[in-house]
């Protein structure tokens, strides 16, 4: 597939021989939705902000829609629409006018800024509020106008840097189907960066696991999945005398983990384990209560990548979220 973002040996270094991004060669393809996983410090943000010009590389090259990231950062900056994590639009204006005050900028005219502001207000079933005041707007709302600014002047990638931080599940599931739709009407290239895991496996094409500055794999959700070749039984059992029995079935399993009557096991393919595992309970007796299956997560692929877990990245950003609530909420 085509290529629409590329870069060679991209590297940022700070004051103080701090490598932000290490020498990183990416090609990112026209149409799809790439996803960037990384812990606070991975270099995430300062990646996107060389793509998006506003960080100048310390050395190597990119190129956006075909355009010099340093030759022709003004075309570059025409071509793509940002949503940054920080809340951007004017509370004291109305979501129209925030639009419009956008198209300015971009020596939109008057006629083709309505044409695109009506469009773009439909798409997120905000054109009934679009006279309200954005501080009126609830925390969805909110978000919907804050992604729908990034497209005013109808850019070929729209870069998405955490774009549902702070809301609830419901409403962040909600602005997945946005996402979604957008993608599809609009025909953009989208490049994500989420600490939320559900959120880069329902909406990327590819993600790429990126930490100390370095892009550590690249590949599909599934496929990255599907590499750890491992899964999840957790059984909880009626008695300490049965989940003795049942670890006996295991017992050349290095990997089981046991609790108060609950064994915990990683399996090769628990499809192939678990018609054994059902015969010998049944012939032993064995009583239990529950019985789960995991398939490997993009947790379990972080994991294995980085040493750690983005769950507690998750955790970690907790009273970032709580902020951020606060602030879509006043």
């Amino acid at each position: 597939m085509e290529s629409i973002i590329t870069t060679e040996n991209l590297t940022k270094i700070y004051r103080g021989s701090i490598k932000a991004v290490d020498s990183l060669t990416v090609q990112i393809r026209k149409g799809e939705v790439y996803g960037i996983l990384g812990p606070n410090g991975a270099g995430k943000t300062t990646f996107i902000g060389m793509l998006t010009t506003r960080v100048t590389p310390t050395s190597g090259r990119a190129t956006v829609a075909g355009l010099d990231i340093l030759k022709e950062s003004l075309k570059v900056r025409k071509r793509i629409g940002v949503v940054p994590q920080d809340l951007t639009t004017d509370e004291d204006l109305t979501g129209y006018e925030n639009l419009k005050l956008v198209s300015r900028f971009y020596d939109i005219t008057a006629n083709e800024a309505n044409r695109r502001i009506d469009q773009l207000l439909n798409m997120v079933q905000l054109q009934k509020h679009s006279h309200r005041r954005v501080k009126t707007y609830s925390g969805g709302m909110r978000k919907r106008l804050e992604l729908i600014v990034g497209l005013v002047n109808d850019p070929e990638i729209l870069f998405l840097d955490e774009p549902t931080l702070g809301l609830d599940v419901n409403t962040r599931m909600q602005m997945w189907e946005y996402i979604r739709d957008l993608r599809k009407r609009l025909d953009v290239t989208i490049i994500l960066t989420s600490h939320y895991l559900e959120e880069i496996d329902a909406l990327a094409d590819r993600v790429s696991i990126m930490d100390n500055g370095k892009i550590l794999v690249t590949d599909t959700p599934s496929n990255l999945k599907n590499s750890m070749k491992e899964d999840y039984i957790t059984i909880t059992f009626a008695s300490p005398d049965d989940l003795k029995l049942g670890e006996k079935f295991f017992s050349n399993n290095e990997k089981r983990f046991s609790g108060i009557n609950t064994l915990r096991v990683k399996v090769p393919n628990s499809d192939e384990t678990m018609p054994d595992l059902i015969n010998y309970f049944s012939s032993h007796s064995v009583k239990i209560t529950r019985i789960t299956i995991q398939k490997p997560t993009l947790d379990e692929v972080f994991l294995e990548y980085t040493g750690r877990s983005l769950r507690d990245e998750e955790r970690g950003d907790a009273r970032k979220s709580m902020f951020t609530i606060g602030r879509l909420r006043r």
